[in-house]
């Protein structure tokens, strides 16, 4: 047996997104029919026991054609001088540490090396990111890899909106929370959140101290006047 997150929209507000720890048959393995025979436990696990269904699962191991392009690896963004990047990418190659980086030729290789780059792991600790000339926090954990996955689906949000929101949750098989902090399945599911709660806009893509406020659940969020504009992104 192990278990696996499933994360649900929750769209009665902050936090967004509920996680649910759910038990499951693992078939051991890694080989890609291993891990769909899993997927497969884990959602019919998820059904039985909490009632949710259908779940997407979201990565390169997905049985389902949205599923697979929605992965980190394949979701493209686009910068303000036209370069196309993998999620994974634009991740990986804004990690600044504490003796290198960061690393923004990693944006134009593949997300495979990307992600297997040695420097990512010989450069001590990870203190800030850096995107497009704008720096980002640590701190909260995930929020610059959300930012940077809801960049992605909000780009091309007229392609996979309306096919995500008919999900009640989201999986990522290989997405362990003791070894691993973000996930793809997650920020799908933060997404959705803030879509069907009238969030998503392009000011959360804009100003980087409204996201934050937004996604740490204060209160009010700074007015918009009194921000600078910080990224322009084709949206």
């Amino acid at each position: 047996m192990a278990k696996r997150p499933i994360f649900t929209p929750n769209f009665n507000g902050f936090p967004y997104v509920d996680t649910l720890d759910i038990e499951f048959k693992w078939h051991p393995g890694f080989a890609k029919s291993q891990l769909q025979k899993s997927i497969a436990s884990l959602h019919a696990a998820a059904e039985k026991l909490n009632k949710i269904s259908p779940i997407l699962e979201i990565s390169s191991k997905s049985t389902s054609r949205l599923g697979v392009s929605l992965s980190a690896f394949n979701l493209s963004l686009k910068t303000p001088n036209g370069q196309r990047m993998s999620v994974e990418c634009a991740y990986q190659g804004s990690k600044v540490f504490e003796n290198g980086g960061p690393y923004h030729e990693l944006y134009s290789v593949s997300s495979l090396e990307a992600k297997t780059d040695d420097r990512l792991s010989n450069s001590g600790n990870l203190v800030a990111f850096n995107f497009c000339g704008e720096d980002f926090p640590t701190e909260p954990k995930t929020a610059f890899y959300d930012w940077l996955y809801l960049t992605g689906l909000y780009q091309k949000k007229r392609d996979f909106v309306k096919e995500l929101e008919v999900f009640q949750g989201f999986s990522d098989i290989v997405f362990n929370p003791n070894r691993s902090i973000n996930c793809q399945a997650r920020a799908a599911a933060l997404f959705v959140s803030l879509s069907k709660n009238g969030l998503i806009d392009e000011q959360i893509f804009r100003d980087q101290d409204y996201y934050l406020a937004l996604i740490t659940g204060k209160d009010e969020p700074p007015p918009t006047e009194s921000l600078p504009r910080q990224l322009t992104l084709p949206l």
